[in-house]
């Protein structure tokens, strides 16, 4: 194997308000069936790295249970497989992660046994679609030390949410600023890097010992004249799900049948872990169109334009537009759903209504009998 791989799966996102209370954001839920972490995970395992260990620590006990065999993304193997690191008590560790750094730093073990010559590293909250092995032949073929992803943004305006490149005419790195108030650059990273690895472990211990604890600021930006630090260009598609809107769009894409088919219908797929249930049911008086239906569902009225997840009721009656409705929710006779994410277990009394409006979705919380 050419690379090992680390997938920072341990953040929390306030933009993502209720939904993110009880989850990380690498486990939201995505196109009916699919948790966030699942796209760089079967990325990883997609591009024959066969050695990956996902960083967790906020709210991490979904990740763990969805991550509880590692067969589904081909990492169930005796060389190398997947290893899933937490934050954990001793005599020299504080137990809370400090820092995207300081979270590598802490299982350094992880790095110094393995012989692979690269590392991938890749944020766990991001949709996309990508084969590392071109990555990896870009960075050598630059004779890269450190090489990040980025593509342009669609407006500038909302190049301040994520890191924004510089790059001269051989795209050799100038300058790197992390969500800037007045960005001078549309080019912003998506939080996939390659490095040495024996050149990430020097770093890490280096801003270490002079307690520094941030991958991007304390590391890329800081040493990007000292270091050859190239940006690799993507095309593809690519979602982060960093704000309610995001989401939002994200698990709206999957209703386009070009980015529902590069995820389900062109090898290499996106693995999940499967769940063992029924085929959707629709009832007589059902009335669905241009909608996503997870497994075990059964539907009764009319929906439209929605992402609706495994095991979903819709009672007679009931209408739902544009929304998103996860994992277990009920929907009673003669309610109205429209613009709105319903987290998981949700139950509607008949006759609700539940309303957004297309900028501003509104939210019911996981659990919530309304």
């Amino acid at each position: 194997m050419r690379a090992v791989g680390i997938i920072l799966a341990g953040g929390n996102n306030e933009n993502l308000g209720a939904l993110t209370a009880v989850r990380a954001t690498s486990a939201m839920p995505v196109g009916a069936c699919y948790r966030a972490l699942d796209f760089p995970l079967s990325n990883m395992s997609n591009s024959g790295i066969g050695k990956v260990a996902i960083i967790t620590q906020y709210n991490s006990r979904s990740l763990h249970d969805h991550l509880s065999s590692a067969k589904w993304w081909d990492l169930g193997r005796k060389q190398g497989g997947l290893f899933v690191f937490s934050p954990y008590l001793s005599n020299d560790n504080s137990l809370w992660y400090k820092g995207t750094a300081d979270s590598i730093h802490k299982n350094l073990a992880f790095l110094k046994r393995s012989k692979e010559p690269y590392v991938v590293i890749a944020n766990g909250n991001c949709v996309y679609k990508m084969d590392y092995n071109e990555v990896l032949d870009y960075h050598e073929r630059k004779d890269s030390e450190i090489t990040l992803v980025y593509k342009k943004a669609e407006c500038i305006e909302d190049a301040h949410l994520y890191g924004v490149l510089e790059l001269d005419d051989d795209e050799r790195c100038t300058d790197i600023d992390e969500k800037p108030l007045e960005p001078q650059s549309d080019l912003i990273s998506l939080g996939i890097y390659v490095v040495s690895r024996t050149l990430l472990i020097k770093l890490l211990e280096a801003v270490n010992a002079e307690g520094r604890n941030d991958l991007v600021k304390d590391i890329f930006a800081r040493y990007r004249k000292r270091l050859r630090i190239y940006g690799y260009k993507y095309d593809g598609y690519w979602r982060t799900l960093n704000n309610i809107r995001s989401y939002f769009e994200c698990n709206m894409d999957f209703l386009k049948k070009d980015v529902r088919d590069l995820f389900t219908r062109q090898y290499p797929y996106i693995e999940t872990k499967p769940k063992d249930e029924p085929p959707a049911k629709y009832n007589n008086g059902a009335n669905v169109a241009d909608c996503l239906v997870g497994s075990g569902a059964i539907l009764n009225g009319y929906a439209r334009h929605s992402v609706l997840s495994r095991k979903v009721y819709t009672g007679e009656y009931s209408s739902i537009r544009d929304s998103i409705v996860m994992e277990g929710c009920y929907i009673g006779n003669n309610c109205l759903v429209e613009n709105a994410i319903l987290d998981k277990e949700v139950i509607l009394s008949d006759g609700r209504h539940v309303i957004g409006d297309k900028e501003n979705p509104v939210i019911i919380a996981k659990g919530t009998v309304v």
